[in-house]
């Protein structure tokens, strides 16, 4: 069993992942565990089943492509406000089965946290890029989130400390992002509503 603090850096860092895409982040720690890479705690023995191996895969898979859809992805990501953080909860509280319950249930509130910035930092850059005209940024964005939460799972697992690192920078990214993004709707709005007084 890895110490606490390992644990405790690999919580942070697939929660993120999590966040970004949870059915990316299932299907690579069950392929990872099923292959003999990482070995998983008990309470986290369940996702290198095959079935929910290719029940992830299946739901990566729709995904991959309702997430490139322009303004239908907003839809799909605020629906899964409620599937990602709950499941990021779930995972870090597995993950944390040796401490003690109090522990346990402030990890699970960490890992859902967590998720939730990564959520909210996801979905508030597709709303502020879906007006374009061109769908080639709002796929690349796709792209990359996928892309991301695939190699964060994967390289949690090797370097739990670095990848901790890289969260850090990422949610530091994500408040000014959204700071920028309230900013400029708050702009948008004023001016709306300058014309309608006009």
């Amino acid at each position: 069993m890895p110490p606490a603090k390992e644990i405790l850096a690999l919580v942070v860092a697939v929660s993120f992942a999590a966040g970004l895409n949870t059915y990316a982040t299932i299907m690579t720690l069950g392929l990872l565990a099923r292959f003999g890479f990482v070995p998983l705690p008990d309470q986290l023995q369940i996702l290198q089943n095959w079935a929910v191996i290719f029940a992830s895969g299946a739901m990566f898979l729709v995904e991959f492509f309702a997430d490139k859809v322009p303004a239908f992805d907003l839809v799909w990501n605020a629906l899964h406000t409620f599937i990602r953080v709950p499941i990021a909860a779930l995972l870090a509280y597995a993950a944390s089965s040796q401490l003690s319950p109090g522990k346990q249930l402030l990890v699970a509130a960490l890992g859902g946290a967590i998720a939730l910035a990564a959520h909210g930092g996801k979905t508030a850059v597709r709303a502020a890029v879906t007006p374009s005209p061109e769908p080639l940024s709002n796929i690349s964005l796709s792209f990359g989130e996928d892309a991301l939460a695939i190699f964060l799972t994967w390289f949690a697992t090797k370097h739990p400390y670095y990848a901790v690192g890289i969260v850090m920078v990422l949610l530091t990214a994500i408040v000014l992002v959204i700071g920028f993004v309230v900013r400029a709707m708050k702009t948008l709005i004023r001016g709306a509503q300058r014309k309608l007084a006009g």
